[in-house]
């Protein structure tokens, strides 16, 4: 007798940072949240695929208007992975089908409806790793391209080939001009940006526009400003801060042979400036992706999102996929979260930290062999966010859907400030009875 894969959410802790004069203390607090992946029926060759997804549609906020939009799309980018997998693709392609769907959603900043820029343009980042042979490649402040994750993927393809002529190096991150240019000439097809933008990312622009043009009016008129000071505040507290969607989207899988991939895609922050290039094209920011070998008994796989520069000043990718290499891989990951992101040095002056991850870690169950000696894993996944909110979605080979959540932070605590961690722990591959 075979069993699917046995997947149990068991885990949910929230951290509140509470600031005095001796420094930052935590409190503990529960959320309600459980849930088990449901098996499937599907046929015998699809019965052997091995394999799990777990994708991000970004941690920032997530009204509850649009919550089933966003749960349909991290539905749909699980779908198109573990249809890869079930295929028997490895984690790099299956890790590259989810991007492609999330980027594709007006729903999320990335690609189609990403955020515009101070001129009124889309200009997007990408990148994405293998944890096989550690390649690793990424788009920044690329336009006219639907799919950046796919110029990023091309990149990393094209390195493994080796040396260029006159024994030159492949580049793996490309920026602007030079990364669009790059992409036509191998083949991907260009996409104006006026094609991607959305009702809802124009409107965005035109109204924070506005905002700008009376924050900067009132900063020229000085004698205005002043009073203001003095009796109704600051400029801030004059005009609303600009929204910014933070929805960066991203994914991380691992395939029946326990090879992890990661992949992240961004719009970037609403009115930039041209040519800003956020947390999801640098390395070790946005992804990390890195197999289990002779120093590191787990297999890890990390996607970011949140503010590229916070993310980008405490290389959060690389620093979370270090930290569940620990027995706990729960407790690893609060403590990074807290120690490496809230309460890091490099963010000191910051009044609030934003950001949230997606982890996983694999290793293999002992000797354990399923009857078409395929090797049973186990695989723990992770989410944490210190944003109001984290939309998530996993799924593996065995099952007939994916299951999603929106992560929320618990009324009274202070997004910036918390974090909420949550997760499960999956069993993969069948085992015999």
């Amino acid at each position: 007798m075979t069993d699917g894969p046995r997947c149990d959410c068991c885990f949910t802790q929230v951290m509140e940072k509470l600031r005095n004069s001796t420094g930052c203390t935590g409190t503990v607090c529960p959320l309600q949240y459980s849930g088990t992946m449901q098996n499937s029926t599907i046929s015998s060759r699809e019965h052997r695929a091995v394999g799990f997804v777990l994708v991000h549609a970004g941690a920032g906020y997530h009204s509850e208007s649009k919550a089933k939009e966003y749960k349909h799309v991290c539905k749909r980018a699980c779908q198109k992975a573990v249809d890869r997998l079930r295929a028997g693709a490895m984690a790099l392609e299956a890790v590259t089908a989810a991007l492609t769907e999330l980027e594709d959603s007006p729903f999320t900043n990335a690609g189609t409806g990403s955020n515009l820029n101070l001129s009124g343009d889309i200009e997007c980042d990408a990148s994405i790793m293998d944890g096989k042979s550690l390649e690793y490649g990424a788009v920044g402040a690329l336009s006219g391209i639907k799919n950046p994750v796919l110029v990023a993927r091309r990149l990393l393809s094209e390195a493994q080939k080796g040396k260029l002529s006159a024994g030159r190096i492949p580049p793996c991150f490309l920026v602007g001009a030079g990364a669009q240019q790059w992409a036509l000439t191998h083949g991907i097809p260009p996409c104006p940006s006026e094609k991607m933008a959305t009702k809802f990312s124009l409107s965005a622009y035109k109204r924070n526009k506005r905002k700008m043009e009376l924050a900067e009016k009132i900063e020229t008129e000085h004698h205005f400003l002043k009073k203001q000071r003095t009796s109704s505040g600051t400029v801030s507290e004059i005009v609303e801060p600009i929204s910014s969607s933070l929805d960066t989207v991203g994914a991380i899988v691992v395939d029946q042979e326990g090879n992890v991939a990661a992949a992240v895609s961004s719009g970037g922050l609403a009115m930039k400036h041209p040519g800003r290039v956020g947390q999801a094209a640098h390395y070790g920011c946005g992804c990390w992706a890195e197999n289990a070998h002779d120093a590191r008994p787990y297999a890890t796989a990390v996607s970011t999102s949140g503010c590229g520069e916070h993310l980008i000043r405490t290389m959060l990718a690389r620093e979370c996929s270090t930290a569940v290499q620990a027995e706990d891989a729960h407790q690893a990951l609060l403590e990074a979260m807290q120690n490496k992101f809230i309460g890091s040095p490099f963010l000191a002056s910051e009044d609030g930290v934003l950001g949230g991850v997606i982890v996983l870690r694999c290793c293999k169950c002992g000797d354990d062999q399923s009857s078409d000696n395929l090797q049973a894993f186990l695989v723990e996944f992770l989410w944490s966010h210190t944003t109001e909110s984290m939309c998530v979605g996993y799924m593996s080979a065995h099952d007939s859907k994916a299951k999603t959540h929106i992560s929320r932070l618990p009324p009274g605590a202070v997004a910036g400030q918390s974090l909420a961690i949550e997760g499960g722990v999956c069993r993969l591959g069948a085992t015999n009875d």
